[in-house]
């Protein structure tokens, strides 16, 4: 008898992480099968999306808020499905604060609940962790120093791996990502990155164009790529462009096409987050900055104990790369970060170094790994139910 498996991913990030995933298990048990809540990756794995995966894409805690009615209805529901149900496993795919109350329930009713993808416990003060542990069977995270956390709280972990270290090469090619954009060979090539979200683009689109235009005016051969991840965050961008009255500037955007712009681009400036990940695993160096909200920011700098945000910096436990957070992003600020870069080719050279070493690490087959994680909680149910009959 084939395992039936639950699963829930978030956003688009957590549908790619899924859909590997299905296919690794499907290489033990090609028969498996997997329903709840996912994006197109995953159907286009077989999988059965109850709801659709855009439902649980929120974006702040307006956004939160707004919409809790719905979200905690459709997670009441599939939680229902669930306990009737009884798959074998379910598998939480990132989407902590929707999946860990799920999977607290779950486990409960000797469900295995699985969580993939470690919530930032790392980052910030506080008694999360008790939670984590009252909810998962196992946590499968992608960071080497996450594991050593779960372990000193009792909480079974594998450390599986990143899965851009799997998809992104060793050894990136410049000169045939600038062909394939048909950009000149040797250009300046400065990538800007000012997030995936619609709030970040809003707080940092017009510091990185007026970053842009300090920069055209002391390297005159010098271009911007912006690659931007939909049509949402483009509009804001050209608003942004019209609104700072650079429209002279030499800047093409770019839809989707980061991995290409980054590997393009002699800098990068990034909005922190994953992309700066992507960026060191790139080997490119960067300026790392970010904004919100001034009393979000207070209040979230009073909950961090990392001395860095970016987690190029946090990997290497060390400030690699420069962050310039909230009023200290200024344009001169941001622009001169960047020109030390252009300017320092043997710093640039170290850094490649470094994060070399740092993209061994991380690359593990993280499908694989979790996969083989996973495997025995299947096996597990299987033979249970096999005994019950």
């Amino acid at each position: 008898m084939a395992p039936v498996i639950a699963m829930v991913a978030g956003e688009s990030s957590g549908d790619q992480l899924a859909a590997h995933l299905i296919r690794a298990i499907r290489v033990h048990l090609p028969d498996a099968g997997f329903y709840g809540i996912g994006g197109p990756r995953m159907q286009a794995e077989g999988f059965e999306a109850l709801w659709p995966m855009d439902l649980l894409s929120v974006h702040g805690y307006v956004d939160a808020i707004r919409r809790y009615r719905t979200l905690s209805s459709i997670r009441r529901q599939l939680l229902s499905r669930v306990l009737h149900s009884r798959p074998a496993a379910f598998i939480g795919v990132d989407a902590p604060d929707f999946n860990l109350w799920l999977e607290a329930r779950i486990k409960g009713d000797d469900i295995p609940a699985i969580h993939f993808v470690s919530p930032s416990i790392w980052a910030w003060r506080g008694g999360r962790i008790r939670n984590i542990a009252r909810s998962v069977t196992r946590m499968l995270c992608l960071f080497p120093f996450e594991a050593p956390i779960y372990e000193r709280a009792g909480i079974p972990v594998t450390f599986v791996g990143h899965p851009f270290a799997d998809a992104l090469p060793l050894h990136p090619d410049r000169a045939a990502a600038r062909e394939r954009l048909g950009l000149p060979p040797q250009a300046k090539i400065i990538a800007l990155l000012p997030g995936s979200r619609e709030s970040e683009v809003r707080n940092l689109a017009e510091r990185f164009i007026a970053t842009a235009a300090l920069l055209a005016e002391r390297h005159p051969d010098a271009l911007f790529l912006v690659p931007l991840a939909t049509r949402e965050t483009r509009e804001l961008f050209v608003a942004a462009l019209h609104h700072s009255k650079q429209r002279e500037l030499p800047l093409r955007m770019l839809f989707g096409h980061a991995v290409d712009g980054m590997t393009a681009a002699d800098v990068v400036l990034v909005a922190s987050g994953t992309a700066s990940l992507e960026a060191a695993l790139l080997k490119r160096p960067m300026v790392i900055s970010y904004r919100m909200g001034k009393w979000q920011y207070r209040l979230l700098k009073r909950m961090a104990y990392l001395p860095w945000v970016g987690l190029p910096n946090i990997l290497s436990e060390a400030c690699v790369v420069p962050e310039l957070l909230q009023d200290e992003a200024t344009p001169q600020a941001l622009a001169d970060a960047i020109e030390r870069w252009l300017n320092d080719p043997a710093a640039c050279a170290a850094l490649t170094e470094r994060f070399t070493a740092l993209h061994q690490t991380l690359r593990c087959d993280a499908a694989a790994r979790a996969a083989e994680a996973i495997l025995p909680y299947l096996q597990e149910s299987l033979g249970s139910r096999h005994d019950r009959r």
